[in-house]
């Protein structure tokens, strides 16, 4: 993930399955507009109203897409951090697309500052689907995904990847030698991938913390 808003509009099309004509005509554009301003640069930064209607649109803060800085703050005073419609798949490697409802969720400013020197605005909270995880991740546990804690800080863990145009979540267990990773299940039913190249994949963001029902 990156700050600059040409990289992170880009990243959010592919994250949603949107393509840049669509996006340009909502915005009542020709249809290279969205690719020439991601591609080309210009314009060189998107209108104010433009930008507010992209943000509404994929539920981010306006700041990703080039607007000032803000801190999203709810009505009771915590910090929120925005809840996407996409799901990360923890099975067979499918993008789930369904309604989660509220669009993000309330946290103790102190308390997610302790947990992470990311601003919440770039923070991300996504739903699993599937069993691959289970037991660490289970089926309908929201996860809270960190884009700055990867890339150069990249470590054994948990982590949001892109392989082979699906959304995962997976363990990533990194090699002694070489940028090369074992991607593992955390459920024995399902299948490591061992020694894939880490230019096999993209790497979205590690996981940081997780909410679940508790049955």
């Amino acid at each position: 993930m990156n700050s600059d808003p040409r990289q992170v509009l880009e990243r959010l099309c592919v994250e949603r399955g949107e393509d840049f004509a669509g996006l340009s005509r909502m915005l009542g554009r020709n249809a290279a507009y969205i690719q020439q301003f991601v591609r080309r640069g210009v314009p060189k930064r998107l209108k104010e109203e433009e930008r507010r209607k992209l943000a509404r649109y994929f539920a981010v803060s306006e700041a990703l897409l080039g607007g000032p800085a803000e801190t999203v703050v709810a009505a009771n005073g915590l910090v929120n951090v925005n809840r996407h419609t996409v799901g990360v798949s923890a099975g067979p490697g499918a993008i789930a697309t369904e309604e989660l409802g509220k669009p993000f969720f309330g946290f103790d400013e102190r308390w997610l500052k302790a947990l992470t020197s990311t601003p919440a605005e770039r923070l991300s909270i996504v739903r699993v689907e599937g069993d691959s995880m289970a037991s660490t991740l289970n089926h309908g546990d929201d996860i809270l995904v960190d884009p700055d804690d990867a890339a150069e800080r990249l470590r054994d863990g948990i982590y949001v990847l892109r392989a082979d145009d699906a959304l995962v979540v997976k363990r990533l267990a990194l090699h002694p030698m070489g940028r090369r990773v074992t991607v593992q299940s955390d459920n024995p039913a399902y299948p490591d991938w061992p020694d894939c190249s880490l230019d096999q994949i993209q790497i979205i963001g590690r996981v940081i913390w997780a909410a679940r029902k508790v049955v």
